[in-house]
């Protein structure tokens, strides 16, 4: 790159680069001029604008009312507008509703559902009712563009929100609506504590107006789940939903399943819905079983991996995380490993050196992993949270453990999976909500139909982001961090840090230690994630500085002047939680105490003080009583508790339960009353230092790295700024940073740029050519990574059609009665038929020409032993002679169709219930179109051929269909067990415990009691449109043919044996 000299200029040249100098005296920064720079704040209002940048600043906003008139979402965002109108016409009717008159709106909207209204006809209506129920409980009123986002939610859109304008409200919205219908809505959010938070939090408006509420979290039992998700409105975390669905298709009879089937999926309101469904896209949803025995294997794999050198023995693509050895280092493993071929079936050591590469390479300590309590932990790069439950596949966790000396946990082998996308497609109507969606517009409306629709915020934002700065090397920006955080702590203002790793978070926070500056860290270790919703609460206070990994899915807003709801929790469990237990806090489990260093004091009123003391007190005497009983957990838990009180009772309430029961110590009503007391305390020092941060210029945002996504940069950004706050945020990269690594990008033309002004390559470069350039770069990683979500999309399509129609059986069978079991068995056992007939005939030519020896072979072979022997004796020419006889029939009834001159089946079809279903089969085989099965290369294709003679194809299916269904009931009849007896095995039981096997009745030995296991082919075609329902869509594999079970294993006809598209076997 060649830049003229009048292109570049010193920092000294201007009054704002003067500033700068003031600021960092040793350094100088150098700005390419060709760019629009935006200086500090404390200085913008003090600069006067040039003529010519005054005139570019004039048609940049020409030009962007412009974009606003034409843009496509201000018209839809406008239509919306209309519903707005409506609602606030319906406002003060509802404020005028008692409490009761209010509630009694559910039961007049599902009354008026069942009239034949729909919920568009209602949507006014219902919005005005939980508008005025979240004002009287929660002390909060929707604000116009929050019903905008309701209705976008309602639509099946993706609201894209700001951080702070209410999305957690707006859901209430979209789901009390859809909860009318009484068919479940699911609000999934990204972790358990944002589950749980919600559900207690908006649950109460909609327990106000009488619907009922459920919460999913980890470690509920099954009766606990099942009972929320019967619930008209239920919480849950994306993960929670994917393996309660995979778990209920595991399920081996009624009584194990928690969803609402069959329709367990109606709608969906998805919390962070990009995180979800593009960042986690590229992970499925995976339950396993343990698997190989080679435990012993990773750890020699993980010394040999020592001894090998990058770029002499190996190559690694940091990129895709591939490896590829050469032909030094395989000599060299070979030979450590003494084994003349790594790829021996017989002793296979490939794999495992292969994964004991990458463990070494790309999986990094306090990077990807953490370890804890003898255990590698995953730390979720997108939320900087460990997920204790989560395992990496293919042995790459055991070979994390083997490098890291720990014990060696048994490989898996995946027994179900799912993705996310694939899993949220499983809803009729899906909506999301996020504050950063709209970059990634197309994949939504292609993958999942779901338009974003930007929703304008309630105040302007007043946010200055600040121009990109680039370092030459990581020390240089490290360096240039903490001067900054310096900088603005001499300030007074807010800070916060966002970091891409543990590593990083505490690297800056020695730097900041030197420099004896006061600060809170939130990452992945427990002594800090224990602690994370009063790290948040605290990052807006007046002097904070906060450093933190990935902000993502965090969910708690950082408001200025602090949280005064957080503050005055702090504020009760320092003065009770020493009175109330003498066993100290578990730092590993509570974390450590968050700094309040710097931080200004929180005065406390005369009365709340007294509250406080006499709680104290009472809590002592409390504790005197039992104290080994009282530990630290249910210390804090009765804090908790007490709170909740506080914002579920009213005051006089709370000053009654008091005085009345003075004499037994009412410790949780006394707790509530004093909390609400230091409340108001805190509420009013947080709106003064609320005040005071704003004039400072708000909360400063710095971000340590770009990352792979300019959504997860745009979510950190959102952090300040939030409902019209000032607030500013400054991205610093460094060309030594893991990003430029990865995707090989080409850093050499910046250094010797830097070069070519000064010997120090510690200064930063900012100006449209750098931003040009690492936008070029975030838009190449976005496109990579989206080829790995589609690919994965396109490869789960093949097991998407196996899972939809193995699970739809299973299900139909556990949630159905036993006639509908039958039903299945029997439609099951006709495709089976179908299969072979179609198989071996062509309904083109005449009979006479069609493969009959194979078709009676393979019928013969299927059957086994359930066909009577008047049937064995028939051959090929029997069969030929019968179809001949067909043409010349006027007519044929079927009712009791037999070919002609060939054995009657049993007389197996009596009652209304069995002629119906032959009947049925019937009519499906007269819609059904002719095709034939065709193998070309492995792959089984459907011929579709109409011909003279598909009539006797049709007859021929009848026949042997017939056939074999009826030899079945007369073996079951035959059998001696009792009704009840044959539907138990048939269908499902709703015991935990698997049934056992009834031994046979006394006396005579029953005819063929024992049959031969259907064996089916391990492809199917999928059914064309057209063909009609048609009887058992899914081959599910029972077992080797020929091999002799009793009739109590016909159950067996739904097995857990997972399709394979190939050829048949």
């Amino acid at each position: 790159m060649s830049l003229s000299s009048s292109l570049l200029s010193s920092s000294p040249a201007t009054s704002h680069q003067s500033h700068r100098r003031l600021l960092h005296p040793h350094r100088r920064r150098y700005i390419l001029h060709f760019s629009t720079h935006s200086p500090p704040l404390s200085l913008r209002s003090s600069l006067s604008l040039s003529p010519l940048k005054a005139l570019k600043e004039s048609l940049g906003c020409v030009r962007k009312n412009y974009q606003e008139l034409t843009s496509l979402n201000q018209w839809v965002v406008r239509d919306y507008r209309c519903l707005v109108d409506s609602v606030n016409a319906l406002e003060r009717r509802m404020q005028s509703l008692s409490d009761d008159q209010l509630r009694s709106k559910t039961l007049e909207f599902r009354r008026r559902l069942g009239g034949g209204e729909t919920l568009s006809d209602i949507q006014a209506e219902a919005f005005a009712v939980v508008r005025e129920a979240a004002r009287r409980e929660l002390g909060m009123r929707h604000f116009d563009v929050q019903i905008i986002g309701g209705a976008v939610l309602h639509d099946g859109c993706i609201a894209e929100m700001k951080t702070g304008e209410g999305k957690t409200l707006v859901s209430t919205l979209a789901a009390y609506l859809n909860a009318l219908t009484g068919e479940g809505v699911h609000v999934v959010t990204v972790n358990d504590y944002l589950a749980q938070r919600d559900s207690e939090w908006m649950g109460r408006v909609h327990r106000f107006l009488g619907l009922s509420v459920g919460l999913i979290q980890r470690g509920m039992q099954p009766n606990e789940r099942r009972s929320s998700y019967s619930c008209d409105i239920t919480y849950t975390n994306n993960s929670e939903l994917g393996f309660d669905y995979l778990r209920d298709n595991l399920s081996g009879n009624r009584g194990q399943l928690v969803m609402r089937w069959p329709k367990p999926f109606h709608f969906a309101v998805l919390d962070e819905v990009d995180s979800v469904l593009i960042d986690e896209g590229r992970n499925p949803l995976l339950i396993s079983g343990e698997a190989s025995k080679d435990a012993a294997r990773y750890p020699v794999a993980a010394k040999v991996a020592d001894l090998l050198v990058r770029g002499i023995h190996y190559n690694a693509e940091l990129k895709d995380n591939s490896v590829d050895l050469t032909e030094e280092g395989v000599a060299l493993a070979e030979m450590a490993l003494e084994t003349n071929d790594l790829w021996d079936e017989n002793d296979p050591w490939a794999r495992f050196v292969m994964n004991a590469i990458k463990a070494k390479e790309f999986y990094r300590r306090d990077v990807q992993y953490i370890v804890r309590n003898g255990r590698a932990l995953i730390i979720n790069e997108l939320t900087g949270r460990v997920e204790e439950k989560r395992r990496w596949s293919e042995g790459i966790h055991q070979a994390v453990e083997a490098k890291e000396g720990l014990k060696i946990q048994a490989d898996s082998v995946v027994v179900a999976q799912i993705t996310y996308q694939s899993l949220f497609k499983l809803y009729p109507k899906l909506s999301g909500m996020t504050g950063t969606a709209k970059t990634e517009e197309k994949e939504f409306v292609k993958m999942f139909q779901m338009p974003v629709i930007e929703v304008p915020t309630n105040l302007p934002n007043i946010r200055q982001d600040l121009p990109i700065q680039a370092f030459a090397t990581a020390r240089g920006k490290w360096e240039y961090v903490r001067e900054e955080v310096e900088h603005m702590f001499r300030l007074g203002r807010p800070v916060l840090v966002g970091t891409t790793s543990v590593e990083n978070s505490e690297y800056l926070s020695y730097l900041l230690k030197e420099r004896k500056i006061p600060h809170n860290v939130l990452n992945a270790r427990p002594k800090y994630a224990a602690r994370e919703a009063e790290i948040v609460a605290q990052a807006g206070r007046k002097y904070a500085i906060t450093i933190s990994t990935n902000m993502a899915g965090r969910g708690t807003d950082i408001i200025l002047g602090g949280n005064p709801k957080m503050l005055a929790k702090e504020v009760m469990e320092d003065s009770l939680l020493s009175f109330l237990t003498q066993e100290p806090p578990n730092i590993e489990t509570e974390g450590e105490p968050v700094s309040q260093k710097g931080l200004s004091k929180i005065k406390i009123g005369s009365s709340s003080l007294a509250l406080l003391a006499k709680a104290a007190v009472m809590a002592r005497h409390v504790c005197k009583e039992d104290p080994n009983e009282w530990t630290y957990r249910k210390a804090k838990s009765v804090i908790v508790e007490s709170i909740q009180l506080s914002q579920s009772v009213d005051v006089k309430e709370l000053q009654k339960t008091i005085a009345s029961k003075s004499e037994s110590y009412p410790l949780c009503p006394l707790i509530a009353f004093a909390y609400l007391s230091v409340l108001k305390d805190c509420e009013a020092h947080c709106s003064n230092e609320g005040d005071e941060v704003k004039r400072l210029g708000g909360l400063h945002v710095i971000g340590t790295s770009l990352h792979e996504s300019r959504r997860i940069d745009n979510q950190l950004r959102g952090r300040a700024g939030r409902q019209g706050d000032p607030g500013s945020t400054r991205f610093l990269v460094s060309l030594q940073d893991e990003m430029f690594q990865k995707f090989n990008f080409d850093t050499e033309w910046a250094v010797k740029l830097i070069s070519q002004i000064t010997d120090n390559e510690d200064i930063p470069l900012e100006g449209n050519v750098i931003l040009k350039q690492l936008l070029a770069l975030q838009i190449n990683a976005e496109k990579y990574f989206f080829g790995i979500r589609k690919s994965l999309v396109e490869f789960d399509k093949v097991l998407e059609v196996q899972r939809k129609h193995v699970y739809h059986l299973r299900q139909s069978i556990l949630t159905g009665d036993a006639d509908t079991a039958c039903e299945q068995i029997v439609q099951y056992m006709q495709a089976v038929v179908d299969e072979i007939v179609i198989g071996s005939v062509d309904p083109l030519k005449h009979p006479s020409r069609w493969d009959l020896g194979k078709l009676l072979d393979e019928y013969t072979s299927i059957a086994g032993k359930i066909l009577p022997e008047s049937f064995s004796g028939i051959t090929k020419d029997d069969l030929l002679s019968s179809l001949n006889q067909i043409e010349g029939l006027p007519s044929i009834e079927v009712d009791r169709f037999s070919l002609p001159s060939l054995p009657v089946a049993p007389n197996a079809f009596r009652g209304i219930r069995r002629k119906t279903s032959s009947l049925k089969r019937w009519f499906v085989i007269c819609t059904d179109d002719s095709v034939n099965l065709k193998l070309h290369e492995n792959h089984l294709f459907v011929v579709y051929r109409k011909g003279r003679y598909q009539t006797t194809v049709n007859l021929v299916r009848k026949y042997l269909g017939d056939f074999l269904i009826a030899s079945y009931f007369e073996v079951v009849q035959d059998s001696g067990y009792d009704d009840a007896y044959i539907q138990e095995i048939e269908g499902p039981s709703d015991k935990h415990e698997p049934t056992k096997f009834r031994g046979p009745p006394v006396g005579p030995k029953p005819r063929a009691r024992y049959v031969s296991s259907v064996q089916v082919r391990t492809s199917w075609p999928d059914r064309p449109a057209g063909m009609g329902p048609g009887p058992g869509l899914v081959p599910v594999s029972t077992g080797r043919a020929g091999s002799a079970r009793p009739v109590a294993d016909s159950s067996d006809y739904v097995s857990h044996t997972p399709l394979s598209f190939g050829s048949p076997s």
